[in-house]
């Protein structure tokens, strides 16, 4: 588990807007999971639990939910998908993850949970067709924004893809203004 996925009860305290000593109340109580640090009294509570509590006593939960954007790019180009990611990394608070073949990119789907694929249909080891349908298919997935990186295809091929189940279709990858406007366009959808 990432460090910044625990909490401590000064933070959830902040989160709930109750004192600290309140969450203590409902940790030793068993309402509210999480775990003690080894030779100390102090308490950490993964995030995941405090989201499932908070939902479970109509406590809204949108600052615990905001972060970064989660963006998983799918491309065999593995050098490419490095320097695309670095150049996107820069430009914005997200946090972002590679594939290479569709095997790996299922895999990292999943375990990622990207609110953004985006996926370089010039590839030869992807198969956008079948990833496509996998993540339409997929519960876990259901919020997530399919983008496909497509340079140099017109508009009735960009319209075809949206009709397969692509959210967006970007015919200019390298233009990072165009890409960055349909993530925040994404952003908007999901919020």
């Amino acid at each position: 588990m990432r460090k910044k996925d625990v909490l401590t009860t000064g933070q959830v305290a902040q989160l709930c807007n109750v004192a600290p000593r309140t969450v203590t109340k409902w940790f030793d109580s068993g309402r509210l999971g999480g775990y003690r640090i080894p030779g100390s009294k102090d308490r950490r509570i993964p995030q995941t639990e405090l989201i499932r509590f908070m939902k479970a006593h109509d406590i809204p939960t949108g600052e615990v939910e905001k972060g970064k954007l989660r963006i998983l790019i799918i491309d065999s180009r593995t050098e490419y998908a490095r320097r695309f990611a670095n150049q996107l990394q820069t430009q914005g608070s997200f946090e972002i993850q590679c594939a290479h073949n569709s095997f790996d990119a299922g895999l990292m789907a999943l375990k990622f949970s990207p609110n953004i694929i985006l996926i370089d249909l010039m590839s030869s080891d992807i198969d956008s067709a079948n990833l496509c349908g996998y993540v339409r298919d997929c519960d876990d997935l259901a919020n997530c924004t399919l983008v496909a990186l497509a340079g140099g295809l017109g508009p009735k091929e960009a319209a075809a893809l949206k009709i397969k189940g692509f959210d967006a279709v970007i015919t200019e990858p390298e233009n990072m203004s165009t890409l960055l406007s349909c993530i925040h366009q994404s952003c908007n959808i999901l919020s």
